[in-house]
């Protein structure tokens, strides 16, 4: 999700066109495929510079095919500051020596107020 100071930039017809022409070419050079992996559909165009308050005026920088790339969700999602990639997600069970499953949560593990 954009920051606050980044809505007004990806909602601008500036962005958008140049969004959409930036699609437009790398379907007719290769059918959109991600610039990352080279294997699943593009889905998102990402700045190769991060987008600064200070920066994101600066057309050379916020509206250049030369800084642009586009590329998947699972891509996008693994480059730092992006995505689900940029947070530690801790898991919500484990296996136990027998196979079975076992809670990760604080809230199953914690002492009930019965004692149990």
């Amino acid at each position: 999700m954009a920051k606050e100071w980044a809505k007004a930039f990806y909602n601008s017809k500036r962005w958008q066109q140049c969004r959409d022409s930036y699609i437009s070419q790398r379907i007719a050079d290769d059918g959109g495929v991600c610039e990352i992996c080279g294997i699943s559909q593009g889905y998102i165009v990402h700045h190769k510079t991060m987008l600064t308050e200070s920066n994101i005026s600066d057309p050379d920088i916020s509206l250049s095919h030369d800084k642009l790339q586009y590329v998947c969700k699972d891509c996008h999602d693994k480059i730092e500051g992006h995505g689900v990639g940029s947070k530690k997600i801790e898991p919500l069970f484990a296996f136990d020596a027998d196979g079975q499953p076992v809670s990760l949560r604080e809230i199953d593990n914690s002492p009930r107020a019965d004692g149990s």
